[in-house]
């Protein structure tokens, strides 16, 4: 037999109609009657199988069934794991702030320069105006040149305008014994007075340190706005705790001797701004 004589054969089997016979069991009445085929009835199995798996994925995409799958994530579960990971990032960020933050005021504390407290680029993601690079024209070169020549002939604005327009209390009337000079390390001015004068706060604010140390002995640090920290060491005693809110012209110290780092009975006074020490005297006279 032919291989051509073979899938004849075959066709004629699937083409081959049957009948399929539903009778009542006790008088043999025919009820249903059916003509399948084999061809038919692959094909209705195939059709049905094709309905069945476009459903069940139908089911599974689009409807929340698919959260009883084993091994698939639910949405509220996707949901809260990004809500966690957007939150450890943030935690992460003022983390790094707060340490460098911390870290400064221990460079305030032993007189040491402090770098400003910002957050990292890298960190946020985010870009500063003035880091983007815009191509300047040859007319704005020449306006540039002009300003520049204009301003050379301007007094130079030695504070920052929020310091410049800031009325500040006196921490203390007496007798300025040693100013500020950077060059030599004294990033704050010696005031001497009467014994047991009050110290008292040079604005309204918080007081973010208040303890002793070896070197300053009794040593406040108060957080005023505009980024500006007042610093008040060599006290006999605090009036203040960390955490409590002052007003400008509040007592919250006694003036003394207290720490290594002392001559004699006066008030060392600092005043940082963005994390640079400024001299307290182009704001406050003493």
């Amino acid at each position: 037999m032919t291989k051509e004589k073979k899938s004849k054969k075959a066709i004629t089997k699937l083409k081959n109609k049957y009948r399929l016979v539903v009778l009542n069991d006790e008088t043999f009445e025919e009820k249903i009657t059916f003509k399948l085929s084999r061809l038919n009835v692959f094909v209705a199995v195939m059709l049905g199988a094709i309905l069945l798996i476009g459903s069940t994925i139908l089911l599974i995409a689009f409807t929340p069934l698919r959260e009883y799958i084993p091994g698939y994530a639910s949405t509220d579960l996707r949901r809260k794991a990004l809500e966690l990971t957007l939150r450890t990032d943030s935690l992460e960020r003022q983390l790094a702030f707060n340490e460098q933050y911390v870290s400064n005021i221990k460079n305030i504390l032993s007189g040491n320069p402090v770098d400003p407290v910002v957050h990292n680029e890298q960190q946020t993601g985010s870009v500063e105006p003035q880091d983007i690079e815009f191509e300047s024209t040859q007319d704005e070169a020449i306006l540039r040149q002009f300003v520049e020549e204009e301003d050379r002939f301007n007094l130079p604005n030695r504070g920052s305008e929020p310091l410049a327009n800031t009325a500040f209390f006196t921490p203390l009337k007496g007798l300025v014994t040693n100013a500020f000079d950077q060059d030599q390390n004294h990033v704050g001015v010696d005031i001497t007075a009467k014994p047991n004068s009050p110290v008292k706060s040079c604005l309204e604010g918080t007081v973010i340190l208040a303890e002793w140390t070896a070197e300053t002995g009794y040593v406040m640090m108060i957080q005023h706005d505009h980024d500006l920290v007042s610093v008040y060491k060599h006290n006999s005693a605090l009036l203040k705790k960390q955490g409590d809110l002052v007003r400008a012209g509040e007592a919250i110290a006694i003036i003394g001797n207290s720490g290594n780092h002392t001559t004699g009975p006066h008030l060392h006074f600092e005043l940082w701004h963005q994390g640079l020490a400024v001299n307290p005297q182009e704001y406050i006279s003493f």
